[in-house]
């Protein structure tokens, strides 16, 4: 089977694998087969969104991030730290406790992702107030502007064309590194704390900028218990923390939209349930919205599978936290940076994941051939044959990724089944 050669932040461990279907039967782009009693990945049409990591019984999915110790390869190392950070810590009561321990950690810079979320909650007011275009998609869950650019072309004109409240910070902590330190480029370490493997995807890769913005990105789970020794003797913390309600809030779904403040719009988190909306967008349904925050995980960034805690407590620690912030201390003139600085840099391509051919010619025949298949399979889905739907297994069959004399196991059953009944 032909793979493109496309980042993998999400790999598998074949011997922990057993086969069992779990993750082929969730994925939302149905990237996953299961041939020779392994999983294996589709990768052209992977969006890293976890659902994988996150289901499956026997921990062969692993998540790849950058090892701690790679921040030592730079004199100068900045940690943007997302509010889901502050979420892992039982009875934090000033989140300066935690950028305080990245400073003992060896970071010599911690800069607040939630800061840059305040500056873009103006921008997409701005936006909003511009666009002609409604409902506008928020592009701030990588794993979701992903999914739209692999299945949903269709709907790329809503997408908001804001960069991430990452990217953000870490263009203003680049700035802000070498005008401090002195040192040059190369020196200085730009390291962001994920939640989750999309994020780790699209920064790597850069979706929306023209290059990557960071030079490593570490997890929110090993960070977490580095940070557990440290913090416990830390007496004083630092105050270095500058975020207010409305940043810390987008940890979880429908922050985003709480900030924006307007009537119509639709929150929705979990990978089935954004796959439901998306359809139901594509089909004209929700056209008297005006926005709309989409979260791959359940609870949103506070439910990525690099936390180590429950989504559900993690929201609870959120309201407490938010609640004990100044209001509304970020704004744009704070930064004094022009209304370009927020917004993409380039345009993501659309990834063809799905096309059969090149050639519309052969395209045209192979859908005939698939559609011919598939009429005469169960149309069941039950995956027995190791493709997430009967109409994946037809395709499979014309594209040749199982042999063309592999026969459906459901209906191999059947036959057996009615031989035994003969005798």
């Amino acid at each position: 089977m032909e793979l493109v050669n496309k980042l993998h932040t999400v790999s598998l461990d074949p011997e922990k694998c057993k086969g069992c279907l779990t993750c082929m039967r969730r994925c939302p782009t149905e990237a996953i087969r299961v041939r020779n009693g392994k999983a294996m990945v589709l990768y052209e049409r992977c969006i890293s969104c976890g659902e994988c990591v996150r289901l499956c019984p026997h921990n062969a999915k692993k998540v790849q991030y950058d090892d701690f110790s790679t921040i030592n390869n730079y004199k100068y190392k900045v940690a943007l730290v997302p509010p889901t950070l502050y979420t892992q810590f039982n009875n934090l009561k000033d989140v300066n406790y935690v950028l305080t321990g990245l400073l003992e950690l060896g970071f010599d810079s911690v800069m607040e992702v939630a800061q840059s979320a305040e500056y873009i909650t103006e921008t997409t007011k701005k936006e909003l107030r511009k666009s002609k275009k409604m409902p506008l998609i928020s592009t701030a869950c990588p794993a979701v502007l992903d999914l739209i650019l692999v299945r949903y072309h269709n709907l790329v004109d809503n997408l908001l064309k804001v960069l991430a409240p990452v990217d953000i910070t870490a263009k203003l902590a680049r700035e802000r590194a070498e005008e401090v330190s002195g040192y040059k480029k190369e020196d200085i370490g730009i390291f962001f704390i994920s939640p989750c493997p999309a994020k780790i995807y699209a920064l790597k890769t850069g979706i929306g900028v023209t290059k990557p913005l960071v030079d490593g990105v570490l997890s929110v789970g090993e960070v977490y218990f580095k940070l557990l020794d440290v913090m416990n003797n830390i007496a004083e913390p630092k105050k270095l923390s500058k975020i207010g309600p409305r940043g810390i809030q987008w940890a979880s779904s429908g922050g985003e939209s709480q900030g924006v403040k307007r009537e119509k719009y639709l929150a929705c988190d979990g990978m089935e349930n954004v796959v439901n909306v998306l359809n139901q967008l594509e089909d004209g349904k929700l056209n008297d919205l005006e926005f709309i925050e989409l979260n791959a995980c359940v609870g949103g960034c506070i439910g990525g599978v690099l936390n180590v805690e429950n989504p559900f407590v993690a929201r609870a620690r959120l309201l407490n936290l938010k609640n004990e912030l100044p209001p509304n201390i970020n704004h744009l003139s704070d930064v004094d940076k022009d209304d370009s600085y927020y917004l993409w840099q380039v345009n993501p391509d659309l990834q063809d994941a799905y096309k059969l051919a090149d050639d519309r010619m052969e395209a045209m025949e192979m859908l005939s051939e698939i559609d011919k298949i598939y009429k005469n399979l169960p149309q069941i889905d039950c995956g027995k044959c190791g493709s997430p739907s009967c109409r994946a297994f037809a395709e499979d069959k014309v594209k040749g990724y199982v042999d063309k004399n592999y026969n459906c196991p459901q209906l191999e059953d059947k036959i057996i089944g009615n031989v035994n009944e003969n005798y």
